[in-house]
């Protein structure tokens, strides 16, 4: 019954104390934010913890929030509860939590391994040259799909904001693909 309703009925459900909505609302949402959350921490034990924190706070406020769009509203509640950990333990200063190292993966890439390896690894190093924050905004927008809306939820940015780091983003990742892509026999000549 609740695996095909709508994220926002799931979501009303579980505010009005439904049990089984909130067990289906972890369900659907833990892969993702295992996910996302893998890429700002490869500490999975921390995360889990972090995960599994999120949702006993949810269940104790009762989805007191109300929220346009519960990917977005789950997303930003775990990048938060990560940076709110790292600055606690002091692993990173306040302003390094902000800019914590996001990673785009080979993994999150669209492109077949096998056809063009050494293709891959090349636009691997291109995403690396990339700031964090264009990084991010990539992995949200293009890779998970979510609306500029979501995307500037999460990122707590404009809406405007996002269109142009993403615009920004895509235009220096074209350039550095093209850079990188030369062949070196025409960098010699």
């Amino acid at each position: 019954m609740y695996s095909s309703l709508p994220d926002i009925e799931l979501w009303n459900a579980f505010a009005n104390g439904d049990k089984e909505a909130f067990s289906a609302l972890f369900q659907r949402f833990y892969p993702l934010l295992f996910q996302y959350g893998n890429k700002i921490t490869r500490d999975s034990d921390l995360l889990e913890d972090m995960i599994q924190e999120l949702f006993l706070e949810l269940w104790l406020k009762q989805g007191n929030n109300p929220v346009q769009s519960v990917k977005a509203y789950l997303l930003q509640a775990i990048k938060f509860k990560l940076y709110k950990t790292f600055r606690n333990k002091k692993m990173v200063t306040t302003n390094e939590a902000e800019n914590y190292l996001f990673e785009l993966s080979q993994e999150t890439l669209l492109i077949n391994e096998e056809e063009d390896q050494e293709r891959t690894k090349k636009i691997c190093a291109a995403l690396e040259l990339l700031s964090p924050r264009q990084k991010e905004v990539i992995y949200l927008k293009i890779y998970k799909g979510l609306s500029y809306e979501e995307v500037s939820e999460i990122m707590e940015l404009n809406y405007q904001v996002v269109r142009n780091l993403l615009c920004a983003a895509l235009k220096a990742f074209k350039k550095l693909c093209a850079f990188i892509l030369i062949p070196a026999v025409i960098l010699l000549s």
